[in-house]
């Protein structure tokens, strides 16, 4: 499957932003998906995920409350609304697929597509 990430931008501090990821190719429909970020100058780092079926969803400590992932098996898209931003928010952020539920290094993400940049400004 091929993900590309959209919805980046700039915005405030408390301000609220929708990420998408649009997938092709591959089953968008059998996969856990998951959203990762990474700020300037450190390492990737998990944000949320989703199962397959749509219904039980993991997230961050960081994001917990403020982060809402979802997705649209018909549309082939994964969402992340965030919620109350803060400036460490600042990251790029990337989608990909989740090789099994419930794990949250690197490696247990694969297919990997181009991240899409969010500042947010104090």
């Amino acid at each position: 499957v091929q993900l590309q990430a959209s919805g980046g931008g700039l915005v405030q501090a408390g301000d609220s932003l929708r990420l998408s990821c649009a997938a092709s190719g591959g089953i968008f429909s059998r996969s856990h998906m998951g959203w990762f970020r990474q700020a300037p100058g450190k390492e990737r780092r998990f944000v949320a995920a989703i199962h397959v079926s749509g219904v039980r969803k993991d997230y961050a400590d960081s994001v917990q409350g403020r982060f809402i992932v979802s997705r649209d098996n018909v549309k082939r898209t994964l969402y992340l609304q965030m919620n109350s931003l803060e400036p460490e928010d600042t990251a790029v952020y990337f989608c990909a697929v989740q090789r099994a539920w419930g794990r949250r290094g690197l490696d247990d993400f694969g297919s990997w597509g181009p991240g899409t940049l969010v500042t947010v400004s104090s």
